[in-house]
């Protein structure tokens, strides 16, 4: 297979004009029924005799977000091409509107095979957003824009180069030591953000539950605090995780429960909990028995994205070394029909001890989420977050816009709203309440894992809430986040990587590394 775009984000200070380079980019808001050119855009089009200005009053260029304009320098300033990627309103400028402009600089320089980016988003003059925040932002944008899932595509000339080199530049040394504190860690989340999307890109023929296993222990193998151990169909039996075994039943890859362990260099504060991220990673979901219909069934390769945004966190918190005890669990199974899957009535026994009525085959994700939410609560963990492509009717409440979010706990959910803001992945809180819970009882065993049609992605959390107990919880519903269907002027099509950003964004806030 290919390699991924090969992308390399640094600092370099030197004047605008100065900046040598095939691409730079300069932010520009819209306030204003003419935008004023900020400073450096003011200076630049001076160099460049007026163009910008003529662009702008023109029309062609207003500075609304998300959009942009390309001018050349023609040996006026020392980069080849200039980039305006307007911003908006300044007074509603946040750090994902820099992500996005950043993404969106990133994207357009892949798709013309440029080998040199420099961005200067910062000094548009965002008065309100801290420094290191908006390199940390520009960094993610970098990795998040130049991301292209080509793996397979085998034509040599397929539109890109094999690397991109993108600079954060500013002409002053003390700006610069601020951007590069964010501009080190949106490196490393954005490579891990990078990593979850090409795994879980990959199709079902390629990743299934041993070959991700596979990649967890290679990927552990190599980060220092990162251990990886890994329970195979005949561990899961003798743990009696029964929801994992019988989602997994019907296909001949077997189900596997990755459990990975960052344990930090120096000891964690003591006011600070051990947490316990769980990831459902259902590698190809055909809905089992109860099968899905055909159309756009290729897409449930991409329902282990909650497993995967769980491993490549895992791996950004090793690599930042955040002082805090963090486990990963990635419940991982294929959910294929078969003379030995599950069927609809069955009863089944999770890890728990509580049984499950079985109504629907395709509510395959709480069966193996039960199990791992369960042996994370025995094994004394104090906060629980789970994030899954869960429910269809989570979609039908948010849309493609904003994950859900349900919790038993208001300090963590105030946290999680919090990390979304920071880290540009949207959030809304939904309840999950015992009204829910008393949808999911079973006259015939404790439960059920199917419940009436309405509310759907609260009643599937208040499934998951029977197997936590009094543990610190909050679930994640990230389905329709997890994919871009058509792409984005800021993003390539497949797989979003949710989630990575968020949790890391959390963990780094714990541990006030922010």
């Amino acid at each position: 297979m290919k390699q991924i775009i090969s992308v390399d984000v640094a600092t370099r200070k030197v004047e605008l004009a100065k900046c040598k380079t095939e691409l730079l980019v300069i932010g520009q808001f819209s306030d204003g029924k003419k935008p004023t050119l900020s400073g450096d855009a003011k200076a630049l089009d001076e160099k460049l005799d007026g163009a910008i200005g003529r662009l702008i009053k023109l029309g062609d260029f207003k500075g609304a977000a998300k959009t942009q304009a390309v001018l050349y320098g023609d040996g006026k300033i020392a980069a080849t091409r200039l980039m305006l990627v307007g911003l908006g309103e300044k007074k509603k400028v946040t750090l994902d509107t820099i992500r996005q402009a950043a993404a969106t600089a990133a994207k357009k320089a892949v798709g013309m095979k440029l080998k040199t980016l420099a961005l200067a988003l910062h000094r548009a003059g965002a008065d309100d957003l801290e420094t290191g925040a908006i390199g940390r932002a520009m960094a993610e944008g970098a990795y998040f824009g130049s991301y292209r899932y080509d793996e397979f595509v085998t034509d040599k000339d397929n539109g890109r180069l094999g690397a991109l080199k993108v600079e954060i530049v500013d002409p002053q040394a003390g700006t610069l030591k601020e951007l590069n504190r964010g501009v080190c860690a949106g490196a490393v989340i954005g490579r891990a953000q990078s990593y979850a999307r090409t795994i879980a890109n990959r199709p079902a023929n390629v990743i299934n539950p041993p070959t991700l296993a596979k990649a967890a222990r290679e990927m552990a193998r190599d980060i220092k605090g990162l251990s990886c151990t890994v329970f195979d169909e005949k561990q899961l039996k003798a743990q009696k995780m029964g929801g994992i075994l019988a989602v997994g039943a019907g296909s001949q890859s077997a189900p596997r429960l990755i459990i990975l362990k960052y344990t930090p260099a120096q000891t964690p504060a003591k006011k600070l909990p051990k947490v316990a991220l769980v990831g459902k990673a259902v590698t190809f979901d055909s809905g089992g028995i109860s099968i899905k219909p055909s159309a756009n069934m290729d897409q449930m390769k991409l329902d282990k994205s909650g497993g995967i945004a769980v491993l490549a966190t895992m791996k950004a918190v090793a690599e930042l070394q955040l002082p805090i005890s963090v486990w990963g669990l990635i419940p991982s199974a294929e959910n294929l029909p078969s003379g030995s899957s599950y069927r609809p009535g069955d009863i089944v026994t999770t890890y728990s001890g509580k049984t499950v009525e079985i109504l629907n085959t395709d509510a395959e994700g709480r069966m193996i989420l039960a199990d791992a939410l369960a042996y994370a609560v025995k094994q004394k963990r104090d906060t629980v977050i789970d994030v899954a492509t869960l429910t269809g009717a989570c979609m039908v409440a948010l849309g493609n816009h904003k994950a859900g979010l349900m919790s038993n706990d208001d300090d963590l959910i105030a946290q999680l709203k919090q990390a979304a803001e920071d880290s540009g992945e949207d959030v809304w809180h939904l309840p999950s309440g015992d009204e829910y819970a008393e949808d999911m009882k079973s006259k015939i065993a404790d439960l059920k894992n199917a419940g009436p049609r309405w509310g759907g992605a609260s009643t599937a959390a208040a499934f998951l809430r029977q197997f936590v107990d009094e543990t610190t919880w909050a679930h994640l519903d990230i389905a329709g986040m997890d994919i871009f269907q058509k792409g984005a002027a800021h993003a390539a099509p497949g797989s979003t990587g949710f989630g990575v950003r968020l949790l890391t964004t959390y963990l780094m806030t714990l541990t006030g590394k922010r």
